[in-house]
């Protein structure tokens, strides 16, 4: 069964470039980016289901992660498949 990934970020914030640019380059095309700066419902739901608005938020079936370098070595250890 598949994961669902979900990747709440923001195009100016460092931490979430760092996310971005590892996906873009593994190629991975099973992550949903939720923009914060650009949608007001992607940013409660940040809040309500992870507690707080701290970016970037991968969430792994629904389970939030925030370091950006746990993110990034979670991405290489669980390739897409």
């Amino acid at each position: 069964m598949e994961k669902i990934l979900k990747l709440y970020m923001f195009e100016t914030c460092p931490f979430c470039q760092k996310v971005i640019r590892e996906i873009e380059s593994s190629g991975r095309t099973d992550i949903e980016f939720h923009n914060i700066r650009q949608s007001e419902e992607d940013r409660l739901e940040l809040i309500k289901v992870g507690g707080k608005q701290q970016v970037p938020c991968f969430f792994i079936d629904g389970v939030p992660m925030y370091e950006s370098d746990d993110i990034v070595a979670w991405l290489k250890e669980n390739p897409e498949k």
